[in-house]
């Protein structure tokens, strides 16, 4: 009757961690996603995504990030492939700032291995850096970058080697809760499970109607632009950056896999979106954005644009995750709401989400990202 001990829905960055952690717990486990299996339609592609210890959005998440940092190793030796590039990590601003303030503060509650740089020392150390006078910099020699698409390979491959059905192009299309099993209903079939979780990024909302007002689906653009100055931009030379300018937060990486630095600013043109109609093609007007910063900030990466991507935030009111029970009864579970911040965590959710939906403690403070914070609960 295919019926599984646990059905996942969505397998980009977070599903394939969970269905994972799920198949090496000695569940059986069914990972269904509408699209391939890794695809460049949702929020887990752009060949690189940043990951850093020092966090500026709460220190609590540092606890998970170690984690996380532990078990992205751990998935390189079993896959037998680097996933995790370290360049070290800059979170700069304006002195005063609250991103460097909340950076230094997340190193210092932790003991993060950290240094607090002006803009000269950076500029010395890294010559790719040219901040005005007033900025800080909080130098971070753990942070740099993981390869979402060979992450999500890496974990659905391991995940098959220990039983796990995992299926693309299959869209599920509705659920039904019954007393002894979860129905889902797909475009090619149906499924059975004694447990349901729904990870499916920004159509997680069209699953679970009672909290789709918590899940807003956003337009994300990235570039990669040539730098005039090569050198200073390589591996070595440039760490990944969180950097705050007029207001607005932008994040960048050396050149590594595609030509070009990769630069991006969060929350790019806040356009909420319907991810089945969105514009999915960059033009003009994202391209400026991208290219205004880096004239400011960034002129020796003023060369030509190469390309350009859109992806998909699925952002909670607070811009923290929401990871949770759905239906009371322990049997639909959801994990959503990473804010364009979450893929970093996507280990350490997986190994999460599969205490959780396994009938176990999360084995960490997740309280942070339960639903009851929002009115209503």
């Amino acid at each position: 009757m295919n019926r599984y001990d646990v059905v996942v829905v969505g397998v980009g960055g977070i599903g394939s961690a969970v269905t994972y952690h799920l198949a090496k717990a000695g569940a059986s486990v069914l990972g269904l996603d509408q699209y391939d299996i890794p695809n460049d339609l949702g929020s887990s592609h752009g060949i690189t995504r940043i990951i850093r210890l020092a966090y500026y959005e709460d220190p609590s998440y540092v606890p998970l990030l170690k984690r996380a940092y532990e078990l992205w190793h751990d998935l390189e030796f079993q896959f037998g492939k680097k996933l995790l590039i370290t360049t070290g990590s800059i979170d700069a601003g304006p002195l005063g700032s609250d991103l460097v303030a909340g950076s230094l503060l997340s190193c210092q509650k932790y003991n993060l291995d950290h240094e607090m740089w002006d803009s000269n020392q950076l500029h010395r150390v890294f010559p790719g850096y040219s901040l005005p006078e007033n900025y800080r910099a909080v130098y971070q020699p753990a942070g740099g970058f993981l390869l979402p698409e060979e992450c999500i390979v890496a974990y659905s491959s391991r995940a098959m080697t220990l039983g796990a059905d995992i299926r693309g192009r299959e869209k599920v299309i509705s659920w039904e809760s019954h007393t002894d099993r979860i129905k889902v209903i797909t475009d090619k079939g149906a499924y059975y499970g004694n447990k349901l979780l729904i990870c499916s990024g920004a159509w997680t909302a069209n699953l679970l109607p009672k909290i789709s007002s918590l899940l807003k689906p956003e337009r994300q653009v990235v570039g990669w632009f040539q730098p005039i100055e090569p050198k200073n931009y390589t591996l070595e030379n440039f760490p990944v950056f969180n950097l705050l300018w007029k207001g607005e937060r932008y994040y960048g990486f050396p050149v590594y896999g595609v030509p070009g630095v990769k630069i991006g600013r969060y929350h790019h043109l806040r356009q909420d979106v319907n991810p089945d109609t969105m514009d999915r093609e960059p033009n003009q007007e994202d391209e400026f954005v991208l290219r205004e910063f880096l004239e400011q900030v960034f002129p020796s990466v003023g060369g030509s644009t190469l390309s350009l991507e859109t992806c998909i935030f699925t952002n909670t009111p607070d811009e923290h995750f929401l990871l949770d029970n759905y239906d009371g009864l322990d049997k639909i579970w959801v994990a959503s709401g990473f804010s364009g911040h979450g893929f970093k965590f996507a280990s350490v959710i997986g190994e999460i989400m599969a205490n959780l939906v396994g009938g176990h403690a999360p084995g960490y403070d997740i309280n942070l990202f339960k639903a009851g914070r929002f009115a209503g609960g």
